[in-house]
């Protein structure tokens, strides 16, 4: 490809994906100028990952906080029986 490292686009993209998701099969190495790429990119992988993660469950709680927050505003505004 840009850098002349990968053929095709499919095999550039399978080794991007593999170490990005931290797999790093081993079964496309680069060549040494270029071998630093793939921690960088299992870095930002995980990091992506982790930082997705904290985004989700911050939503998630959010959510519940609000939907609990609902119930006792009907709750009050219930007259009792």
């Amino acid at each position: 490809m840009a850098a002349g490292e990968f053929s095709t686009f499919e095999v550039a993209f399978y080794h991007s994906a593999v170490n990005y998701t931290t797999l790093g099969y081993d079964d496309i190495v680069m060549s040494p100028n270029w071998r630093l790429l793939g921690p960088q990119e299992a870095v930002s992988g995980t990091l992506a990952f982790g930082w997705s993660t904290a985004a989700i469950v911050t939503v998630v709680i959010r959510l519940i906080r609000y939907r609990h927050r609902i119930q006792v505003r009907r709750q009050r505004r219930r007259p009792m029986n």
